[in-house]
């Protein structure tokens, strides 16, 4: 998959089985330990258990790319409604949850083509809206995801923490880098 102009990557995103629900939980506490290093607020040690895992990946909401063998370098939940973060909006959309790429592949444009390849799926099934979310305390974040071209268009508070709605419209391709 192409991602624009920037660096390549050519990923290819595939159904979780059964079998990644290590592997998923191992990139994200890897990620969870990076950003407590780094003083990244997002996402806290622990904070995503493996029982929740399961039953999303028991749904048919998580996607995987491969690295070697056994090894998942990235992950996204999709997801057709968000009532936990976008209440009972009714808009026509697609939803991303748990965007995770090793750091390992940083710089690669995994991420993005990541979000590419949720936007194609959100665009085949004819949603006009593409979504997610971050927390407040990480405005990196948030404009990695406005330089792909989502705009803020809300706030959600949760007992602890805020997170920032973001979306962009599906009418076209994705922005260039």
């Amino acid at each position: 998959m192409s991602t624009g102009t920037g660096p390549r990557t050519d990923a290819a995103v595939e159904p979780a089985g059964p079998d990644d629900v290590d592997a998923i939980l191992a990139l994200r506490t890897s990620l969870e330990d990076w950003m407590a290093r780094a003083g990244v607020v997002q996402w806290p040690r622990g904070s995503l258990p493996r029982e929740r895992v399961e039953a999303q990946l028991a749904a048919g909401e998580w996607h995987v790319v491969r690295g070697a063998p056994g090894e998942v370098v990235g992950t996204l939940r999709l997801l057709w409604s968000d009532p936990e973060f976008w209440g009972d909006d009714d808009a026509p959309a697609v939803y991303v949850h748990g965007l995770m790429s090793a750091r390992s592949r940083r710089g690669s444009g995994l991420g993005r083509a990541l979000l590419d390849w949720a936007a194609e799926r959100g665009r085949d099934a004819g949603v006009g809206l593409f979504r997610l979310d971050c927390r407040d305390t990480n405005p990196a974040l948030r404009a990695y995801y406005e330089a792909y071209g989502f705009t803020a268009v809300g706030h959600r508070d949760f007992a602890t923490f805020r997170a920032v709605l973001l979306q962009k419209p599906l009418d076209g391709p994705s922005a260039p880098a």
